[in-house]
């Protein structure tokens, strides 16, 4: 050892017996034994060095070994008195006897009131002073006083060079023993501080406290764990005690000094267990963090399947409080809470947006996910029983209508819908009479002979209300199989159906109707395009077809004549081809709804609902029967408006609601027609399931399954999920199309109708090539009826932004 070192080796148990002294004491001698100490007469003073100890706990949780410290070039140690230590603990019980009677109420130190009012006297703030103050809510700055800025405030230059005015109440601690600070060394002084900093050093002073039952201040403090109450101490005790969660809480403050006592034990032992437990969870919010980072960095087709973020326990919760958070349906605090640290973490600012983004970039999400269908928590998968029982129904393949159906396989049976339809539910056949008059049949598919009324395929098919028909997906009512190879019409195959026959009058309205199970072997699938090529052909072996549009026009003419609005518009659908992918295939069709072979089922259709609505009145069915009350619309103050899209837009803003009624029917104004009932859809759509159970069970001789007053309990809840069904279908249709419009090339020119004017030159257009409604400035002269050209000049589909401009021509 250099000479210029005094070496010790202390062995105070070689001194005494154990057991004439306290615990504590017994406790610092076996931490004493566990090192030499020495000290050079060329080191700094005391107040640069620690101490260093190996403590044995009986708290597994305070179980902690103490680290050397080191300072300047040497191995330097504080000797700290360790001897008068241990004599200072065995004079504590004599103390502790002096300070009994100011114990009993408190900690010592907290007795008196005077000493503690005069150990929290605040030193009077002056130029040259360190301090320390709160710049906000989540940053504290080291500072050199200036001078006074008025009455109370302060100037200050901090830490970071900013000089600016404070508030004595944003002041946390006042350095002791410093004067004239220069604020070029503020860096400095924080650096040595951090350096200095070993939270370790606490742990032994508040079990030392606790065993003395003692409260001090932060210099007190300072000369207990450092040996000095020197500037650097001092504040380096201040930072300690300000950054502790555990050992200490602030007895008393008065304005920047704060008096300080230590914690009872089993407090510190629960607040270390929570201690280790949120370093835990920050450990494992990291790690999750870091899959996010690395995920998000990968190649697309080389990103983690969704399946892998929810294979484990700890991840599926975190990936699922951001797929919550990005849908705003987060279930409680915490699953939000989750998220934005998340979020934090990530460094991204706390948003839906921020989340929905993330779960893209990772691959969690496709690029184009389908927020409303997670946001509305649409049933789209059948359950395993489900669909267990729907295949169960298709094996038993009973029919019990078979003896009363009639056989109209020799009638060319006409089946006519969207070339993707998967469900199809209706088919016509027609013939002219001798007499000439029109015969029609309406063939309606025949779900109520799988599927028994309160079965527990027909409670889920109430619980959806509707199939739900989207541009990347179809989700139907029924499990796909029982739909698809028991429900649904065929081609060219035997199928059991309820048939509506109706005779015509030469003017189009209803000269009699039967309503009958049938069996039909379906002649021809058209689409509503070959329909219509069909039609203009004009086709002698293609009669029947001929006839049904004849019929159609009848009774469109027949309609208009007791007040019908003709509401044909244009009508915009999608198909996209593999929608998981980042650039999937678009197919955006146009149909005008006065396309003959459009028009030709619509009345169809229609005038089965009045036959069902008939038939249900005269034989007291109990049935949701539809109508529209607003039979007065003057429709000659629209007469100056262009027959088709426009005229449409004006009136429907004059229209009422539909209503139901399940006692008796009612007129349906805009229609024409005296009553209403939807029959032809009931693969689909479950209040026309209802009004075949009720319909079929008259037929066959029962009392319909359902009453008046139940059918309207089932139809409040159906209408709940179909207004919810159908308000997907339109945003999710509205989507694709901005998503269509986006890639087209920005030279594009589209033809847009003028619907309306929304405020001065603001007008409401249609676009006619996609169909879609969308507002632009346009020139003065037009007006509405009128088309202009535009041009796209922004088109966002997750935001529903579409921005248009005007060509001016």
């Amino acid at each position: 050892m250099p000479n210029n070192h005094k070496s010790f080796f202390f062995n105070p148990l070689d001194c005494m017996t154990l057991d004439s002294l306290p615990s504590q004491t017994i406790m610092a001698f076996r931490t004493v034994n566990t090192f030499s100490v020495f000290r050079s007469s060329l080191s700094p003073p005391l107040s640069a060095f620690r101490w260093s100890s190996k403590l044995r706990f009986s708290s597994p949780l305070l179980r902690h070994r103490y680290q050397i410290f080191k300072t300047g070039g040497g191995r330097l140690y504080s000797f700290y008195s360790v001897f008068e230590n241990i004599i200072e603990e065995l004079e504590a019980p004599r103390r502790r006897k002096r300070v009994s009677a100011t114990a009993k109420m408190g900690l010592v130190g907290m007795g008196s009131g005077e000493v503690t009012e005069d150990k929290l006297v605040n030193r009077t703030l002056d130029r040259g002073l360190l301090l320390e103050f709160k710049k906000d809510s989540e940053r504290v700055l080291l500072a050199v006083a200036q001078k006074p800025d008025g009455k109370k405030n302060w100037m200050v230059f901090d830490q970071n060079g900013v000089s600016s005015s404070i508030k004595p109440q944003q002041i946390t601690y006042i350095v002791p023993g410093v004067e004239n600070f220069d604020h070029t060394e503020i860096a400095d002084f924080i650096k040595k501080a951090q350096d200095n900093l070993d939270p370790t050093l606490l742990e032994f002073a508040w079990l030392e406290l606790l065993e003395q039952n003692k409260a001090v201040t932060t210099e007190e403090l300072a000369e207990m764990i450092f040996g000095s109450t020197e500037p650097m101490e001092s504040y380096c005790t201040h930072l300690l005690l300000s950054r502790d969660e555990l050992y200490f809480t602030v007895l008393q403050t008065k304005g920047s000094r704060s008096f300080y006592g230590p914690r009872p034990t089993d407090q510190v032992e629960e607040l270390q267990r929570k201690k280790l437990a949120k370093e835990a969870a920050e450990k494992e919010l990291q790690e999750f963090v870091d899959l996010l980072k690395s995920a998000k960095a990968m190649p697309l087709k080389s990103k983690p399947p969704k399946s892998s973020w929810t294979a484990e326990e700890k991840t599926r919760y975190k990936v699922e409080s951001l797929e919550s958070y990005a849908i705003d349906d987060c279930v409680d605090d915490e699953q939000r809470k989750t998220a934005g640290m998340i979020l934090k973490t990530m460094g991204l600012v706390k948003t839906a947006s921020s989340a929905v983004n993330l779960l893209i970039d990772v691959g969690y999400f496709p690029r184009h996910v389908n927020l409303d269908l997670l946001k509305l928590n649409i049933r789209t998968d059948h359950s395993d029983g489900i669909i267990a029982a729907a295949e169960s129904l298709l094996l038993e393949a009973s029919d019990p209508d078979e003896v009363n159906r009639k056989n109209l396989t020799d009638l060319k049976v006409y089946a006519i819908d969207v070339d993707e339809a998967d469900e199809l539910d209706d088919a016509l056949s027609a013939t002219r009479l001798s007499d000439g008059r029109i015969k029609i049949w309406i063939h309606v598919a025949d779900p109520a002979r799988f599927v028994q009324p309160g079965s527990i395929v027909d409670r889920e098919a109430m619980k959806r209300g509707t199939s739900i028909f989207l541009p990347t997906a179809t989700y139907p009512m029924f499990p796909e199989k029982l739909a698809m190879d028991g429900m649904s019409l065929k081609q060219g195959e035997i199928c059991n159906a309820v048939t509506v026959s109706v005779v015509l009058h030469s003017d189009g309205s209803i000269a009699e109707y039967s309503v009958e199970n049938s069996i039909i072997k379906p002649t021809y699938m058209l689409t509503y395009e070959s329909a219509s090529e069909l039609l203009s052909l004009n086709l002698v072996e293609e009669a029947e077809l001929k006839i049904l549009s004849e019929a159609a026009t009848l009774r469109l003419a027949w309609r208009r004549q007791q007040g019908a609005i003709d509401m044909a518009s244009l009508e915009t659908r999608i198909k996209v081809a593999n929608p998981e992918d980042p650039e999937p295939e678009i197919n955006l069709y146009v149909e005008n709804q006065a396309d003959p072979a459009m028009r030709l089922v619509s009345e169809m259709m229609i005038l089965c609902g009045e036959v069902i609505a008939t038939f249900g009145s005269r034989n007291n069915i109990p049935l949701p029967y539809r109508g529209q009350p607003q039979t007065n619309i003057d429709v000659s103050a629209f007469a100056h408006l262009p027959e088709g899209p426009v005229r449409s837009s004006a009136i429907v803003r004059t229209m009422r609601a539909a209503e139901i009624d399940f006692r008796k029917p009612m007129p349906h104004g805009i229609l024409g027609i005296p009553c209403y009932v939807q029959f032809t859809s009931p693969i689909r759509r479950y209040l026309d399931l209802l009004a075949h159970y009720q319909v079929k069970a008259f037929l066959k001789g029962d009392s319909p399954p359902y009453s008046h007053g139940q059918l309207e309990g089932m139809a409040a809840t159906v209408n709940i999920n179909t207004k919810l069904a159908r308000r997907l279908s339109s945003v999710s249709l509205r989507y694709w199309i901005l998503e269509y419009l986006r890639r087209q090339p920005k030279e594009n020119r589209y033809r847009a109708l003028i619907l309306r004017f929304i405020k001065d030159r603001n007008a409401l257009l249609l676009l006619v090539e996609v169909g879609i409604q969308a507002s632009a400035w346009v020139s003065l002269g037009v007006q509405i009826g009128d088309e202009v050209q535009v041009r796209v000049e922004d088109a966002h589909p997750r935001d529903d932004v579409l921005s248009l401009k005007e060509i001016i021509q």
